[in-house]
């Protein structure tokens, strides 16, 4: 079903650096207490080792589907919640630097791109199934690919991908545009208790761009993730880029794996207590 038979070492190597991920994010979690991480990043981590887990099974048994379709679900579905840590943790930022900057308020932010996620989720999740149905079946008319169309399994699936892109375009956008106007003082609205920058006091200090730096650069790499997978999927299920294994290796497996882990170095209540500090200061 692959067109190709996974590479063992890279199904082991992915399976380890997830798992040391996974384990690192859980641990911070439980040491925060900040347990909206456990969802977000943690059961990513439990996803792509499913995956990978399937890949490297099928390394070994490549003609088995079950293994297919768990590898289909688990690594289609588990990138997702690590775009809704990005939403949370910049409506996060937006509080400590100063909602009168940004053109949404942290809490509308937060609920209307956790709602974008959410229904991401569930659309891939549906499509996931239903390809993974297709697979096993092999009668179904979602595995049925021409160069006219993908299978329905596959549409599902790019219809929430082409939402999640949307999503954090917008989302990219704005937060764009929060941080030009704090730099260039210019508040949106007005609140009552604005933030006041004094005589010299740089709009965004060094460790603000350093955990900026890190979203911006967690963003980067699910959005590059999700043009592949985009891509795959518009292509069919014999097409050029899903019968590729080393684009999947780097663009998929790869993407996601600096994403978790830019979220490790830049883990949220350390950067937090930080930017705290320093804007109390």
């Amino acid at each position: 079903p692959y067109h190709y038979v996974p590479t063992e070492w890279i199904c082991v190597l992915f399976v380890v650096l997830y798992s040391i991920s996974a384990a690192l994010h859980l641990g911070q979690a439980l040491k925060y207490k900040l347990w909206w991480m456990i969802p977000m990043a943690t059961f990513v981590g439990l996803l792509e080792i499913l995956g990978w887990s399937a890949r490297l099974w099928s390394s070994r048994n490549p003609r088995l589907l079950t293994h297919y379709e768990m590898q289909i679900v688990g690594t289609i579905i588990a990138p997702t919640p690590l775009v809704a840590a990005n939403f949370i943790i910049l409506g996060k930022v937006i509080t400590q630097i100063g909602s009168q900057y940004s053109r949404l308020t942290p809490k509308i932010y937060t609920i209307i791109f956790l709602c974008f996620d959410v229904v991401c989720l569930i659309v891939q999740a549906v499509g996931g199934a239903s390809a993974a149905h297709a697979a096993s079946t092999k009668t179904n008319a979602t595995m049925v690919c021409t160069s006219s169309h993908v299978s329905q399994g596959a549409n599902i699936m790019l219809g929430g991908i082409a939402t999640q892109l949307f999503a954090i375009v917008i989302y990219v956008t704005l937060a764009a545009e929060t941080l030009l106007r704090l730099r260039y003082n210019m508040p949106f609205r007005y609140v009552d208790q604005p933030r006041i920058l004094e005589k010299g006091q740089p709009a965004v200090s060094k460790k603000l761009q350093l955990m900026l730096f890190g979203m911006a650069f967690c963003t980067l790499c699910i959005f590059i993730q999700s043009v592949y997978r985009t891509m795959e999927l518009a292509n069919g299920w014999a097409g050029p880029v899903i019968s590729t294994e080393r684009y999947f290796d780097w663009l998929d497996g790869g993407m996601v794996t600096l994403a978790l882990y830019t979220l490790n170095f830049f883990h949220p209540l350390e950067q937090f207590f930080i930017l705290s500090l320093t804007l109390s200061n």
